[in-house]
């Protein structure tokens, strides 16, 4: 992944990615643990690894996924507005989405979706939602 010579617009992606994952769990108005724990999970497994990006404290930016999913977890916000923010991001940096980072977003939102007895119906718009705004073209 290409996030810039700017690790705030690295930490922003993460951030953004974690409201995102947030809005997936949250589709059904509640989160459930086997979601939370999928999340962790994949952040461990596969997006540690996708840049050497790192925040302020010296932390591999990617653990902003889970700190804002937390975050917003206990602060109990609004799935809906946590989507917007990544589609307003997505656009506004469309160009730091590689194939392989589009992929990896949906094969994450789709196993947090999945984890909770399966995919039920407003997950699944979302889900669908998500599928759309990636493969637009800018």
């Amino acid at each position: 992944m290409t996030l810039s010579s700017s690790s705030e617009v690295g930490n922003a992606f993460y951030q953004k990615v974690g409201c995102l994952f947030y809005s997936i769990a949250m589709a059904d108005q509640s989160v459930h643990i086997r979601e939370l724990d999928a999340l962790k999970k994949i952040v461990r497994d596969q997006w540690l690894s996708l840049d050497d990006t790192e925040d302020e404290f010296g932390s591999d930016s990617a653990f902003q996924i889970e700190i804002v999913f937390d975050w917003l977890l206990e602060y109990e916000k609004e799935g809906p507005s946590c989507f917007e923010k990544f589609e307003d991001f997505y656009h506004e940096h469309y160009s730091i989405f590689s194939p392989k980072v589009k992929e990896l977003i949906l094969k994450t939102a789709h196993a947090i979706a999945n984890a909770f007895s399966g995919k039920n119906k407003s997950e699944l718009v979302l889900l669908g939602k998500l599928e759309l705004l990636l493969k637009k073209d800018k």
